[in-house]
């Protein structure tokens, strides 16, 4: 109908109850009914619009005859009803306000399975509810003359099964989450449904996200997507907010692909390993750096990624922990793996760090089960301890400690190398030592089979060894629930981070002297904190003959001491087994990249004889390695592939023609830690990351790049 269109009644104003009830079923936002002609049930449907205009209110001609003339609102709707979501019983009240040039008459309407109908009394502004079911409500306004309108329908939604003690007590509308949506493995084309639900006053409007990014369509308590891509992967949680304030579900992980068939997998495997084996106060250990090396091996093969540390104090054994736990997330395999002195007391296991004093206490170790409960936190789907260390306990006359119970979340395993109040032996056969423990993991790590029972074939094979038989026997604990084996496949997330495990070695450089001769420069980690530097010479010109490379620290760099003791020497038999298969010219070690505190100045001299005057001549070429490069694993920024180009490049030092030096490279130098007076007693439960933080701010060797 047309606003020119409207005919003005002379008669007095009808019954409430008689003038334009809602027809049953509909459900109109602001439907004007206009005089006699107009009397009777309105035909639109809920969310309907009439033709003169979507909540419109009567209309009125400004005075005078004439049709021309400018028509005024006879009815204006000021406060609008809202919808709600509360609990059964919860009592509130709907508001309608209106104004008008006369008195205006109310009249409250409610539908419920498809039926529309009045409520009878409700004839005020305010309608006070109890909720008991879900409903639909409108609120006509009209004045004296005929004119009407509707308020906006609004929905009251009642939850019948609401937790007790889930609202607060002096609830003031807020949102309050009452469905979270829980995780989903979908094949790839096939629907994806998540719901939520909250409860407010007003009712919450909700906006889903996926890693973080707003969903933009996705805006109602049930997310739909009909076909479901790979891309589609990733972790949701959804917004529930009103005008009192918001409140998130909890996020939830969504795969898409081929793991549906899969029973079990992993979203990522990470494994820190860490050997301890060089002892200031205490005897030193051969197998432990072997052992890592020889694990880590193997789980790079399984997926896992690896962070691989030898020889730490507390405080670099400490922030290692810290790095760890930032890789690990919902869903992760993690394995933490250390060999060295050890003990347990009470239930509770401590690694010795490489500088704990003799005799050792708690606050000089590190706690394995604080360790642990860090790592629950992280919502891992599978926790593996690996503990090749001794669990006898020597200094009786140390305080107790307080051992914290665990989540009972059925993912954790315990390998203990040997049982209780008794030691875990090494075979010392030189170059190649090796733990009891890690001789027979090693052969059974890589079966598909539920890790327990992995264990339980390594248990068996040590309890027939000849050799520590009524010495050592492994021991097993483990509230593993699932079926879970190191050999799952990983099903990442769909947005997840590259997370970093072992440092990231720089990419082959080829150098050239100035005589032409070329030389390529190799990086290889055997460990996250030992690298070596390898050189060979590649084809030498036709004028010179008997060329030799080798590398080394410049002579006249005094900030960096060497220390050649710091070098295990199972590392240059390691070394030598894995570059066996190419031969190199020149190798130079650097080991403990944890304390490194300055760049790393390397030099590579070339020495040959000039075949036109037989003159012995020697050529240089110095490389600059930057300790965020050596020290990543140990920095503040751990995640990003390090930027090679911005490095320095070989260069000629000065004096390039030098007199024949010889001369190997050794260990890395490094500096002695300082001690933190601000350590918190083993007896502390306080976080881990905050002993983290304290030990960061006075260790050594950390780097912001």
């Amino acid at each position: 109908m047309s606003p020119r269109a409207v005919a003005l009644g002379t008669e007095g104003p009808r019954e409430p109850g008689r003038l334009g009830e809602p027809e049953p079923g509909a459900a109109p936002r602001g439907r004007r009914l206009l005089g006699a002609h107009h009397a009777g049930r309105c035909s639109a449907g809920p969310g309907a619009a009439c033709r003169a205009g979507r909540g419109r209110p009567g209309l009125v001609r400004s005075g005078g005859r004439g049709a021309g003339r400018a028509m005024q609102p006879a009815i204006v709707i000021t406060e609008q009803p809202v919808s709600v979501s509360v609990p059964v019983g919860y009592s509130f009240t709907l508001r309608c306000r209106a104004e008008a040039r006369t008195s205006l008459q109310y009249q409250w309407f409610c539908q419920r399975q498809s039926v529309c109908c009045q409520i009878p009394g409700a004839t005020k502004q305010d309608l006070p509810i109890t909720a008991q079911q879900t409903q639909l409500y409108t609120c006509r306004v009209n004045d004296l003359y005929r004119n009407a309108v509707f308020s906006d329908w609004v929905k009251v939604e009642v939850h019948p099964c609401v937790a007790r003690g889930l609202l607060p007590q002096l609830w003031q509308g807020e949102p309050v989450i009452i469905l979270n949506p829980t995780e989903q493995k979908v094949e790839a084309g096939k629907p994806l449904l998540l719901q939520c639900a909250a409860m407010g006053v007003p009712a919450p409007s909700y906006q889903w996200y996926c890693n973080g990014n707003v969903l933009e369509h996705q805006k109602k308590k049930k997310l739909w997507i009909t076909h479901a891509k790979v891309s589609d992967s990733g972790t949701y949680l959804c917004c529930a907010s009103n005008s009192h304030g918001e409140h998130w579900t909890n996020a939830v992980d969504v795969h898409i692909g081929s793991c549906r068939s899969e029973k079990f997998f992993a979203t990522g495997k990470i494994a820190l390993l860490v050997g301890n084996n060089r002892y200031q106060h205490h005897p030193n250990l051969m197998a432990p750096v072997t052992d890592v090396f020889e694990l880590s091996v193997l789980l790079k093969q399984l997926g896992f990624q690896v962070v691989s540390l030898l020889d730490l104090n507390k405080a670099e054994m400490v922030t290692a922990v810290s790095r760890f736990l930032q890789l690990l997330g919902k869903g992760v395999y993690a394995i933490f793996y250390y060999a060295g002195h050890g003990y347990e007391h009470l239930g509770r296991n401590y690694m010795v760090p490489i500088d704990a004093p003799q005799p050792y206490a708690p606050e000089n170790c590190i706690s394995v089960q604080r360790i642990l409960q860090k790592m629950q936190q992280q919502q891992t789907a599978l926790n593996l301890i690996l503990l090749d260390t001794c669990r006898k306990w020597y200094n009786l006359e140390c305080a107790l400690s307080q051992v914290q119970p665990l989540e009972p979340w059925g993912n954790i395993v315990y390998g203990y190398a040997t049982c209780e109040d008794a030691e875990a032996y090494e075979l010392q056969d030189g170059e190649f030592s090796s733990g009891i423990f890690m001789k027979y993991l090693k052969k059974h790590i890589l079966q598909e089979k539920k890790v327990t029972h992995m264990l339980e074939d390594v248990l068996e094979d040590i309890g027939r060894d000849p050799l520590v038989t009524g010495k050592q026997v492994m021991e097993i604990k483990h509230t593993l629930k699932e079926a879970r084996s190191l050999t799952d496949p990983i099903c990442p997330l769909g947005a997840a981070v590259e997370r970093w495990g072992c440092g990231h070695e720089p990419p082959r450089e080829t150098v050239t002297f100035p005589c032409g001769a070329r030389a390529e420069l190799r990086f290889q980690h055997l460990f996250s904190n030992v690298m070596s530097v390898c050189a060979k010479l590649q084809d030498p010109p036709a004028h010179i003959t008997d060329a030799h490379l080798m590398l080394r620290q410049p002579t006249e760099v005094d900030d960096v001491a060497n220390l050649e003791e710091s070098r295990p020497d199972q590392v240059e038999s390691l070394l030598a087994s894995v570059c066996k298969q190419e031969e190199q010219d020149c190798i130079f070690q650097l080991c403990g990249l944890q304390k490194i505190q300055v760049d790393v100045v390397l030099q590579l001299d070339l020495h040959y004889t000039q075949l036109s005057t037989k003159k012995r001549t020697c050529e240089s070429l110095q490389k600059i390695l930057p300790k965020s490069l050596l020290g990543q694993f140990f920095s503040q920024r751990n995640y990003a592939q390090p930027k090679y180009q911005n490095t320095p490049a070989w260069a000629d030092p000065k004096g390039q023609q030098a007199s024949l030096r010889t001369g190997a490279g050794h260990s890395l130098p490094s500096s002695n830690p300082s001690n933190s007076s601000s350590e918190p007693e083993e007896n502390d439960e306080s976080s881990l990351s905050e002993l983290c933080s304290a030990l960061l701010r006075a260790g050594p060797g950390q780097d912001h790049p």
